[in-house]
């Protein structure tokens, strides 16, 4: 199959999108799977996002018509975010080298990653150019899907976090939008006032690595990252080597800098990435996963409360709706963030049951909690709402994750619509209960 195959879990069923063709579903496919088709998908939050979706929207009840849209989104495809992860293996690699121990499978994996280096070096954290196609693409998409919410003089009210990379995914979003409707009322906006819910970072949920975590986690962990056959090919006396490489963390990070290259505009094919057998890249697909579920999901050994994390950010996205439900026009709010946020906002929503809670780490796989098919680079959650008219006081919405339709653990006469005032009630009575 082509590299440009992107794959993403919905509730039970892998959704294999496809460049230029149709939409196909597969009820068989595992993560395994999906790390043999695309490599990447074991990279969890360095995935990337689709270059294209072709996909079918199911119509709305009778009548009822879509007014408005609310989204959050991460933002595009990045350089990684500091040097320290690419200087791991690369300072263990010169070392190596300095005292010829290098085979040459292994000075070939140096000067790789020199040339990796020196395109990466001063530009830690930017946008690349090909996270700015992505979400140029996910606002077309968008005006596509949804003309009536992007009609002639429809308001677009669009804010993002103060990090650069945030307001650059913004920015060609909009720019895109008014490439497509100049007719369209765009604002944007990025700044502290509004970092409170756009990147809250709880204090106390941030400490989400317990005692009784960590112990877990290194249980789980443990031995998952040995890759003999790794160290073979790349130095000469591998016993030896171990004196000044660690083994795990070379394995790990080197694996890391391989995939993390199809975020950027160049290196895409890098030789790193053909080093490691499936089989490998999903060990690490398992230690990331686990790590993202301590950290966001409903872990019950951490007391299952990260999701809250986000809480302020669902008030804000339920307040929002319901004062823009008051205007005439029809219009959209976009928010663009962090994963950091995404993810325990699915988890608190229970998108496609990513409320799902456990203390056994080996049941994430068999439940469908893989972190992957929720935040690659570009990802985002929209609300769409229907109505007849303006008097219309039975609000309908549906979400999509990543574009694709998704369920929520409520109650509905017409799925993939919900009713907003019963989305409401059931989700301000949750996050009132919520203990601090």
């Amino acid at each position: 199959m082509n590299n440009d195959k992107i794959l993403l879990f919905v509730r039970g069923l892998v959704v294999l999108f496809v460049s230029h063709f149709s939409l196909v579903v597969s009820q068989a496919q595992t993560v395994m799977d999906l790390i043999r088709e695309k490599p990447q998908y074991a990279s969890c939050n360095y995935n990337t996002y689709p270059d294209s979706i072709v996909t079918e929207l199911t119509p709305a009840p009778e009548g009822k018509k879509p007014f408005y849209l609310s989204h959050y989104g991460r933002h595009g495809s990045r350089y990684i975010s500091s040097r320290s992860g690419y200087d791991i293996p690369y300072t263990m690699m010169n070392h190596a080298d300095s005292v010829d121990e290098l085979t040459p499978t292994g000075r070939r994996v140096l000067e790789e990653m020199r040339l990796i280096m020196a395109d990466t070096e001063r530009r830690w954290g930017e946008l690349t150019n090909y996270g700015r196609k992505q979400h140029r693409n996910i606002a077309r998409r968008m005006i596509e899907h949804f003309p009536e919410i992007f009609c002639k003089g429809a308001r677009v009210k669009a804010i993002s976090t103060v990090v650069p990379r945030c307001i650059e995914s913004m920015g060609a979003a909009m720019i895109e939008m008014f490439r497509i409707n100049p007719d369209l009322d765009i604002t944007m906006d990025a700044s502290k006032r509004t970092m409170w819910y756009m990147n809250y970072q709880d204090p106390k949920l941030r400490k989400y690595m317990t005692t009784e975590a960590r112990k877990a986690y290194d249980k789980y962990t443990s031995g998952l990252l040995v890759n003999t056959r790794l160290m073979e090919i790349i130095f000469k006396n591998p016993d030896l080597v171990k004196e000044i490489v660690d083994e795990d963390y070379f394995n790990y990070y080197l694996m890391k800098m391989g995939l993390f290259q199809q975020n950027t505009d160049r290196y895409k094919d890098t030789y790193l990435q053909d080093l490691f057998l499936t089989e490998e890249l999903y060990r690490m697909w398992q230690i990331d996963n686990a790590l993202w579920y301590i950290q966001c999901g409903a872990y019950k050994v951490n007391g299952g409360k990260q999701p809250y994390s986000q809480r302020y950010l669902l008030r804000q996205i339920i307040a929002d709706a319901d004062s823009c439900f008051k205007l005439v026009s029809p219009g959209a709010q976009l928010r663009y963030g962090h994963e950091t946020c995404l993810l325990p906002l699915v988890c608190l929503l229970g998108v496609n049951g990513f409320d799902f809670e456990t203390d056994k780490f080996e049941d994430l796989e068999e439940n469908g909690w893989w972190c992957s098919s929720v935040f690659p680079m570009g990802s985002n959650i929209q609300f769409v709402f229907y109505r007849r008219d303006i008097k219309d006081q039975d609000v309908l919405f549906k979400v999509l994750l990543n574009e694709v339709e998704a369920s929520l653990p409520i109650k509905t006469d017409c799925a993939p619509y919900y009713h907003w005032k019963d989305f409401k009630d059931y989700y301000l009575k949750k996050i009132d209960a919520y203990k601090e």
